[in-house]
């Protein structure tokens, strides 16, 4: 009987680097693999690391050959797989989109009904054709899926998309999206959560959410304080310190990444000074 907790990640592509990162900022130490390793384990931590293809992530967790893993959430839905999403890792972002030629009139997957859809991922794109009430015939592609209107083969595609941009190079645009994918931790539906298993999901959530923030700290006057107080977008009371002047308070509070920009500017014209945003490591809410 071990209490150690198997982890399943990717072995290359664009979820590997990522989730080896958020690992290692979560504090789990994983010792570095050689080039062929597909073996590895953390130095500080019972976790023991499987790397394989992103694709075959969700079997294994589903058959138990590892506790948990690291896998795109399109790959969780296009295998039908029986397993439960632990955590959304904000990474590895794409979606399912309906593409059609540039020159084409087509603006709905709608308008595909009764024609040919080009797809490498054909059970969603079934579920989406059924959830619209449509009829294609969806011709399952390996790769190159881009290509396929200009040989002729289909009139539409159901492609994944990151950026767009080849799309574009393609001659494609697209008309709709009908899946949003990211990379999540996945576990065994029905299998008993082991406390190594929470351990990690809580130490990787830390990580994600401390991305998210900032922690700001600033000088203000006194009489300013309700003012700039009101304006922080804040889950709750900011902490408010004295100093040596009396007139004047530090403010400290952990305020979304994503506002600093918009910030700054309403601080400065209430006279705020010293203004410094750090990182934050990890943050348990």
């Amino acid at each position: 009987m071990t209490n150690r907790l198997s982890l399943a990640m990717p072995s290359k592509g664009r979820l590997r680097e990522p989730s080896w990162s958020l690992l290692e900022a979560s504090g789990v130490a994983p010792q570095e693999p050689g080039e062929r390793v597909l073996q590895t384990y953390c130095r500080n931590a019972d976790i023991d690391l499987l790397f394989v293809r992103a694709d075959d992530v969700p079997e294994y967790v589903q058959d138990g050959v590892v506790d948990c893993g690291i896998t795109g959430r399109d790959l969780v839905a296009e295998g039908n797989y029986d397993v439960e999403v632990l955590l959304n890792l904000g990474f590895g972002y794409c979606s399912l989109q309906v593409a059609v030629p540039t020159e084409s009139t087509f603006t709905s997957l709608k308008d595909l009904d009764g024609l040919r859809i080009a797809t490498s991922h054909p059970t969603i794109a079934q579920r989406a054709l059924d959830e619209a009430g449509i009829t294609a015939e969806l011709i399952s592609v390996g790769g190159s899926v881009e290509i396929a209107p200009r040989l002729g083969l289909a009139e539409g595609i159901i492609d994944l998309v990151s950026t767009g941009s080849t799309l574009r190079t393609n001659g494609l645009r697209s008309i709709e999206t009908i899946f949003e994918s990211e990379a999540v931790v996945i576990g065994r539906r029905g299998a008993t959560a082991s406390q190594n298993r929470n351990t990690l999901v809580t130490m990787l959530q830390s990580v994600i959410e401390a991305r998210k923030s900032r922690y700001l700290l600033f000088n203000v006057p006194t009489k300013y304080l309700a003012e700039v107080v009101a304006e922080l977008p804040t889950a709750g009371s900011p902490s408010v310190l004295t100093l040596a002047d009396s007139d004047v308070v530090s403010v400290h509070a952990l305020v979304p990444a994503s506002d600093i920009w918009a910030l700054m500017p309403k601080l400065e014209a209430k006279g705020a000074s010293a203004i410094l945003t750090l990182p934050i490591e990890r943050m348990v809410r």
